[in-house]
């Protein structure tokens, strides 16, 4: 093997390492989406029926695919949090999972062209 070659697979193993570290490093995953409300409750004298900036909430609701179906769950502002950090790391993991195939052809690609 070249030194070229012995160089490229050192640096497409170490940022093989580096990205098993990055997903290990990740507590939370899940995918969907996160929303943040305000409703009106429908009662004309209430202070939401006439003014857009008083509507009552926030309330949050995260809507994910299962089975095949759209789902929407309501959540508390702590949950909403922690939804928050986990929908970022699955897109995250997502992105570093496509370059860890990038970088396992590119090892394949190096260790068959001798």
């Amino acid at each position: 093997m070249s030194a070229a070659k012995s160089r490229a697979r050192q640096r497409a193993a170490q940022k093989i390492a580096d990205i098993q570290q990055a997903l290990a490093a990740m507590q939370y995953l899940a995918s969907g989406t996160l929303l943040k409300r305000t409703k009106v409750c429908g009662n004309p004298s209430c202070r939401c029926a006439q003014d857009p900036a008083a509507r009552h909430g926030p309330y949050y609701e995260w809507s994910y695919l299962q089975d095949g179906r759209l789902r929407h769950r309501s959540l508390t502002p702590q949950q909403a949090e922690l939804m928050r950090q986990a929908i970022a790391n699955y897109r995250k993991a997502r992105e570093l999972l496509r370059t860890w195939k990038a970088h396992t052809q590119r090892l394949i690609e190096l260790d068959t062209s001798e």
